[in-house]
C-alpha cells in the first residue's frame, strides 16, 4: 500500500467515527433522559476537548514519531466511540465526551500534518482529496448508523461492532504511513506560544469557512422549515445536498489546486459560497432554498483543508502550524451554532444567513494569506521537499506519473 493510500484510508477511518456517532446521539439522549439544554451541553464538550488536546498533539508527534502517534491516536479514537454510549448518567457523559474531543482533535492535527508532509513529498497538493474522503467515511459512518438506528439495534453494540471494524482498517492502513521521523533539525514544539502573524490570518480564513460550514449544517433544515414552509423531509434533504456537493467538491479539488494555486481556488469557492448565501437569503420556496445550500457546500468545500495545508507549511514543524490554526477554527466550532442562532431570534432566519454570506465575503477577502504555502520551504522533518512546486499541467503529469494518484 503506497503512503498516499494508507493516508486516505487514516482520513476515512476518522470520518466514519464521527458520522457513526452523530446518528446515534438520539439514542444517549433517550437512554440518559437528557433535556435539549443537557444535550446542548454535552455536544459542546468534544470541542472543548479538543481545544485542551490540540496543542499537545505536536510535541506528541515530535517525541514518537508521526506514524506511531497517528497509529496511537486513531486506535484511541475509535476505541473512545463507545464511551458517550456506556455512560450511565450525564456527568459521566460530559466526561466521556470531553476525552472524545480530545482524541479526535489531536489525531486530526497529527494527520493532517502528516498530510502536509507528504504533499511536500509528492510536490503536489493532495490535501482537500484526503478531507473528501473523511466526509466520504462520514458519510458511509451515518449510513451504517442510521441502518443499525432503523433496524432498534443497542448503540453500544453497534459502537463496539463498529470500532473494532474501523480500528483493523486503521491498523493495517497505519503500517503503510511514512516511516520517517522528523530529524534533528526539526525542532521541538513549544509546549504553549501565541500564533504568529501567519498563523493568526490563516487562522481568521479558517474561522470563516468553518463558521459557514457549521451554521449551515446546523441550520439548513430549520432554515427551510421556517423560512419556506418545508416538510420534514424536504428540509433534511438540504442538510444531505450540502454535505454530498461538499464531499464531491473536496474530492476533485486537488486538481484545481494544483493549476491555479490555494489563492485562486480559495477565492473562488468563496464567491460560490457568497453567490449561494443569497440565494438562501432571497429563497422562499425549498427548491432555491436547497439551490443555495448547494452552492455553499460547493464553495466552502477546500477552504479548510488549504488552511491546515497552508498553516502546516506556516508553523516550525507542520503539526505546530496545524494545531495553531485548527483551535482557531475549532473556536469557529463553538461559535457558529449559538450566533446563528441568536441572530436569527432577534431578527429573523434571512438576516442571519445574511450575516453568515458576510463572513463569506470577508475570508474571500482573506484569502491572500494561503500564499504561505507557496513560499515558505519545505519544514524541518522526516519529508524531502522537491525540487521546485508544480505549477503547470506539464509539471502535474510528470509528478502523477512519478507518484501514487491522487484520492
Amino acid at each position: 500500500m503506497s503512503h498516499q493510500r494508507a493516508i486516505t484510508l487514516v482520513f476515512a477511518v476518522h470520518g466514519a467515527v464521527a458520522g457513526s456517532f452523530a446518528t446515534r446521539i438520539p439514542w444517549i439522549q433517550d437512554q440518559l433522559g437528557l433535556s435539549p439544554g443537557v444535550l446542548g451541553v454535552a455536544l459542546l464538550c468534544p470541542a472543548i476537548g479538543a481545544i485542551i488536546g490540540m496543542p499537545m498533539a505536536s510535541r506528541l508527534a515530535h517525541r514518537i514519531g508521526e506514524r506511531p502517534a497517528i497509529q496511537l491516536l486513531l486506535a484511541m479514537w475509535c476505541g473512545q466511540l463507545a464511551l458517550p454510549a456506556l455512560a450511565p448518567a450525564s456527568v459521566w457523559l460530559f466526561g466521556a465526551m470531553v476525552l472524545f474531543g480530545v482524541t479526535a482533535g489531536m489525531s486530526d492535527v497529527v494527520m493532517n500534518a502528516h498530510a502536509v508532509g507528504l504533499e511536500r513529498h509528492l510536490g503536489r497538493s493532495i490535501m482537500t482529496g484526503l478531507h473528501g474522503m473523511w466526509c466520504v467515511g462520514s458519510l458511509a459512518g451515518a449510513g451504517a448508523g442510521m441502518v443499525a438506528a432503523q433496524l432498534g439495534v443497542d448503540a453500544r453494540a453497534h459502537f463496539g461492532a463498529v470500532a473494532l471494524v474501523l480500528l483493523s482498517v486503521g491498523l493495517v492502513s497505519g503500517r503503510s504511513l511514512f516511516t520517517g521521523r522528523a530529524g534533528a533539525a526539526a525542532p521541538a514544539p513549544r509546549r504553549f506560544v501565541l500564533p504568529s502573524k501567519a498563523i493568526a490570518g490563516i487562522g481568521v480564513v479558517g474561522f470563516c469557512g468553518t463558521f459557514a460550514e457549521g451554521a449551515t449544517a446546523d441550520w439548513a433544515a430549520v432554515y427551510l422549515t421556517r423560512v419556506t414552509d418545508a416538510g420534514p423531509g424536504v428540509a433534511a434533504a438540504s442538510y444531505t445536498i450540502f454535505m454530498l456537493t461538499m464531499a464531491s467538491a473536496r474530492l476533485v479539488a486537488d486538481r484545481f489546486v494544483r493549476r491555479f494555486g490555494p489563492v485562486a481556488v480559495v477565492r473562488c469557492g468563496g464567491s460560490v459560497a457568497a453567490t449561494g448565501g443569497v440565494l438562501v437569503v432571497i429563497a422562499r420556496t425549498p427548491a432555491l432554498g436547497i439551490a443555495g445550500f448547494a452552492l455553499l457546500g460547493l464553495g466552502v468545500a477546500a477552504i479548510v483543508p488549504l488552511v491546515f495545508a497552508a498553516a502546516g507549511n506556516a508553523g516550525r514543524t507542520p503539526a505546530e502550524g496545524v494545531a495553531g490554526v485548527a483551535t482557531i477554527t475549532y473556536l469557529s466550532v463553538l461559535a457558529a451554532p449559538a450566533v446563528t442562532g441568536w441572530t436569527a431570534d432577534a431578527t429573523s432566519y434571512p438576516v442571519a444567513f445574511a450575516m453568515i454570506t458576510g463572513v463569506l465575503v470577508v475570508m474571500t477577502l482573506l484569502a491572500g494569506v494561503l500564499k504561505v504555502r507557496d513560499e515558505l520551504p519545505a519544514p524541518a522533518g522526516g519529508f524531502p521537499a522537491p525540487t521546485s512546486a508544480p505549477r503547470g499541467m506539464e509539471e502535474q503529469a510528470q509528478e502523477e506519473h512519478a507518484s501514487p494518484a491522487s484520492a
